[in-house]
C-alpha cells in the first residue's frame, strides 16, 4: 500500500497527461487549465485512488473517477471565489479575478459538466452506484454553500446548523471521493458505507481543527495570522458555543466594537477564561474518533488501513 504522498503525485501526473479539455476555445478552457495547475492538496482525489489501492488496485475506473471529484472540487472554487468576491487563491488571482465575471462563470460551468464526462468512462457495471453517490453529493455541496451564505446574515445560528454546514460543504465530497473509488473497484458496500463515515467524520474534525488553530495556532505553523475569523466576525463552532453562554452575550457585543487586534486578543481571552479551547479539542477528538472507528470497521488487514490512518493523523495532527 502506498502512503497519500506518492498517490497524490501519481494523480498529479495522471492530470498533466490526462486532461479532458479540448484544443479550441481557449478563452474557455484556459481558465481551467489555469486554477488546475496553480496546485493543491490533491486530498480528494488521492483518497479516490488510495480506496481503489485498498480494496484492489488502482485501475482506469478509479482514474477516471479521481479525475471527476478534482474537476467538481475546482469548479466548486470557481464559483466560491465569484460568491465570495476573493482576489486570490492559493496565492494567485483568482479565475474570475484573472479572466473575468462571466469567463469564470462559464468556465466552472464547463469544469462541473466534463467532471460528469470522466465519471461517465466509467465500467457499466459501477455507473448506477457511482452516479447515486456523486449526484447526492453534489447536491449536498451546493445546499452547504447557500447555509454557508444564510449564516453571513442569520443572527441566530445553532452548533447543530454549523456541524450540518460544515458536513455538507467541505466533508461530503471527501467521503463520496472514498466511496466511490472503493465502488469502483468491487468493494464490499458495507465497507464502502464504512470509508465513507471514515471521510466524513475526518472532514468535519478538520474543519472544527481548522477553526481552533485559526484562534489558538503559531502564525509560523498555520502559515497566516492567527484570529482571521475573529477579525471577520464568523460564525465558527468558537463563537457559536461562547455565545451559549449567556452571560458572554454582553461581553462578545462589547468586543465586537473594538479594534481588530483588541478583538482578537479580547476574544482569544474569553474563549480561555469560558473553556471555549477546551470543548474545541473535545468535539475535534470526538469526530476523530468517530473516523477512526469506522476505519477499523471496514473488513481488511490494520496494515491495508495503515496509509489512511497515517493520512488522517497527518490531517488531524495526532498520533495514531
Amino acid at each position: 500500500m502506498r502512503s497519500f504522498q506518492e498517490i497524490s503525485l501519481l494523480f498529479e501526473q495522471y492530470l498533466k497527461a490526462s486532461l479532458p479539455f479540448p484544443g479550441h476555445q481557449e478563452q474557455l478552457y484556459e481558465p481551467c487549465r489555469y486554477l488546475l495547475e496553480a496546485g493543491g492538496k490533491r486530498v480528494r482525489p488521492a483518497l479516490c485512488l488510495m480506496a481503489g489501492e485498498l480494496f484492489g488496485g488502482v485501475n482506469d475506473d478509479a482514474y477516471h473517477a479521481a479525475m471527476a471529484v478534482e474537476l467538481f472540487h475546482n469548479f466548486t472554487l470557481i464559483h466560491d471565489d465569484i460568491m465570495d468576491k476573493a482576489p486570490l487563491r492559493r496565492g494567485k488571482p483568482t479565475v474570475h479575478a484573472k479572466y473575468g465575471l462571466t469567463t469564470g462563470i462559464l468556465s466552472g460551468d464547463v469544469m462541473g459538466i466534463f467532471a460528469y464526462h470522466c465519471l461517465g468512462m466509467v465500467k457499466p457495471e459501477y455507473l448506477q452506484k457511482v452516479f447515486q453517490v456523486f449526484n447526492k453529493t453534489a447536491i449536498e455541496v451546493c445546499e452547504g454553500q447557500q447555509w454557508d451564505m444564510d449564516f453571513e446574515a442569520q443572527e441566530e445560528v445553532s452548533i447543530d446548523e454549523y456541524l450540518k454546514m460544515i458536513e455538507l460543504k467541505t466533508s461530503v465530497l471527501l467521503a463520496a471521493s472514498l466511496q466511490i473509488g472503493a465502488i469502483v473497484t468491487g468493494a464490499p458496500d458495507e465497507d464502502a458505507r464504512h470509508l465513507y463515515e471514515f471521510g466524513k467524520n475526518m472532514g468535519i474534525a478538520f474543519q472544527l481543527q481548522d477553526d481552533y488553530l485559526d484562534t489558538f495556532g503559531a502564525e509560523e505553523k498555520i502559515g497566516k495570522k492567527p484570529g482571521g475569523d475573529i477579525r471577520a466576525n464568523k460564525k465558527t463552532f468558537l463563537a457559536l458555543k461562547t455565545r451559549e453562554v449567556a452571560e458572554a452575550h454582553p461581553v462578545m457585543t462589547e468586543l465586537m466594537q473594538k479594534e481588530e487586534d483588541e478583538r482578537v486578543d479580547g476574544m482569544r481571552r474569553l474563549y480561555l477564561d469560558l473553556n471555549i479551547d477546551e470543548h474545541s479539542r473535545n468535539i475535534i477528538n470526538q469526530y476523530s474518533e468517530y473516523s477512526f472507528a469506522h476505519l477499523d470497521k471496514i473488513n481488511l488487514p490494520d496494515d491495508r488501513k495503515q496509509p489512511l490512518r497515517q493520512l488522517a493523523a497527518w490531517l488531524l495532527n495526532r498520533q495514531y
